[in-house]
């Protein structure tokens, strides 16, 4: 239940943080415009994270607050955040190079399965008669 209330507070932040962004900004990505509202959540949510995991909630496995906050919010908000913490937690544990590898697979490796799923998506998508 506390995911679950965690992660309705999070999707509703996300959709105000990025329309608030797109008005702000008045760029659409559809319009060729910079994805403001994704760069926004990611960053506040790698902020929200670092302030918790400067708390010590990270570590306080299946507690209410971690349910709430880290599983439910920032999930819902954005899962860059974890991706922040978790890289940051290796390095702080040195466990560089194995940061580095994570962050470059994560990045690289989540770009070729956007790009595929988009390839398969356009396969098996209807054709559109004009």
């Amino acid at each position: 239940m506390l995911v679950s209330l965690g992660a309705v507070v999070g999707a509703v932040a996300r959709y105000l943080l990025s329309e608030a962004t797109e008005r702000m900004f008045g760029h659409h990505l559809s319009e060729g415009g910079f994805p403001y509202g994704t760069l926004l959540v990611n960053v506040v949510g790698c902020l929200v994270i670092g302030i918790l995991g400067g708390w010590g909630v990270p570590e306080l496995s299946n507690s209410t607050t971690r349910l709430l906050l880290i599983t439910g919010l920032l999930g819902a908000l954005t899962t860059f955040s974890t991706f922040g913490w978790e890289s940051l937690e290796l390095m702080q544990n040195g466990k560089v190079g194995v940061a580095l590898v994570s962050i470059g697979l994560n990045v690289v490796v989540g770009l070729v399965a956007v790009y595929g799923g988009y390839l398969v998506g356009q396969y098996f998508a209807p054709e559109v008669v004009s």
